[in-house]
């Protein structure tokens, strides 16, 4: 049986609970209610998925990230979006961090998932979204000031069991 599983980095519950407060605007005034599903977190690699029986193997590789990294700060200042008008997404964006890149690539040499960039973000609208309700949000967001910062100190592995749970952790230290 195969589950889907993937890597991120999650803030405090307190920006988690800010975000959902953007979450449940776009809900009720742009129909967008598939964020509501997942809490804020940037992604280091994207979702996956494999046999649950090899699920051992996916912990091993997941230990041998190197995370011999100072605990770093994440700020989190605006809007962005990406306008693809066959799924568009709106999101909070994470200022420039080379801590931030450097631990996506030794999470990416472990897991290696194809061709994908990255352009960190906190998702905070997509997949039901329609590229005319994203252009009304649009308007709204890209004017809205939103800034806040969070210490980065460790990684989470995600699986989905009907909902995305941790089901590992590797805390970052130097």
């Amino acid at each position: 049986m195969k589950k889907m599983y993937f890597i991120a980095i999650y803030p405090d519950q307190k920006i988690i609970d800010e975000v959902r407060v953007f979450k449940e605007d776009l809900a009720l005034h742009f129909g967008n209610s598939k964020a509501l599903t997942n809490d804020a977190h940037i992604t280091l690699a994207p979702p996956f998925s494999r046999e649950i029986e090899l699920e051992e193997d996916i912990h091993l590789a997941f230990q041998k990230i190197d995370t011999n990294i100072t605990p770093f700060e994440i700020i989190l200042n605006g809007f962005g979006n990406f306008p693809n008008p066959k799924n568009p997404v709106l999101f909070i964006k994470p200022e420039e961090s080379e801590n931030l890149k450097q631990l996506y690539f030794n999470v990416k040499e472990k897991f290696s998932f194809g061709k994908h960039s990255f352009s960190p973000h906190v998702t905070v609208g997509y997949r039901d979204l329609t590229y005319e309700n994203f252009l009304k949000a649009w308007e709204i967001y890209k004017g809205k000031n939103y800034e806040t910062k969070f210490l980065v100190d460790k990684i989470s592995l995600l699986r989905h069991d009907g909902k995305w749970v941790s089901i590992n952790e590797k805390k970052l230290s130097q």
